[in-house]
């Protein structure tokens, strides 16, 4: 009496094999079969990590180039606005008649102006928060989700 291929007991049939290898079970080629494939995710995610970093570092060349021009365009604009405030200085030393005083009023009225600014300004850094509230509370809901304390 034969036993059927698919009866606990019956021996699996083998597949052929490519010259100078064993026949192998069609169990052994599923295993080949996501070996490989665990291995080309692997190469799949190594690419995509390099594919991240080039972005990111093409991206930080970028913003240096940027951060640059800025720089330089603050530069620039710190030696106009010397330029600006000596004309304001000598315009008004024509009107007042008094090189010095129209000098002195010039310069007191851009530190007020600059004080009003700064102050303004740190007055909104107060506001801000920089701690990332919503995050902190995100991960401790989800800590408690995980321990079933909802």
């Amino acid at each position: 009496m034969t036993t059927p291929d698919h009866a606990p007991g019956a021996k699996r049939p083998s597949v052929p094999s490519k010259i100078g290898q064993e026949a192998t079970t069609p169990n052994d080629n599923v295993v080949d079969l996501l070996r490989e494939l665990v291995g080309q995710g692997t190469h799949l995610a190594d690419q995509q990590l390099k594919l991240i970093k080039a972005e990111l570092r093409e991206a930080t060349t970028d913003l240096k180039v940027a951060v640059g021009g800025m720089v330089g365009a603050a530069v620039v604009g710190i030696a106009g606005l010397g330029v600006l405030l000596m004309g304001l200085a000598y315009l008004l030393a024509a009107a007042i008649e008094d090189l010095g005083l129209a000098t002195l009023i010039t310069g007191v009225v851009t530190v007020v102006i600059a004080y009003i600014l700064y102050r303004s300004a740190a007055s909104k850094m107060k506001t801000t928060h920089l701690a990332p509230d919503r995050t902190q509370r995100t991960m401790q809901r989800t800590t408690e989700a995980v321990r079933g304390d909802l």
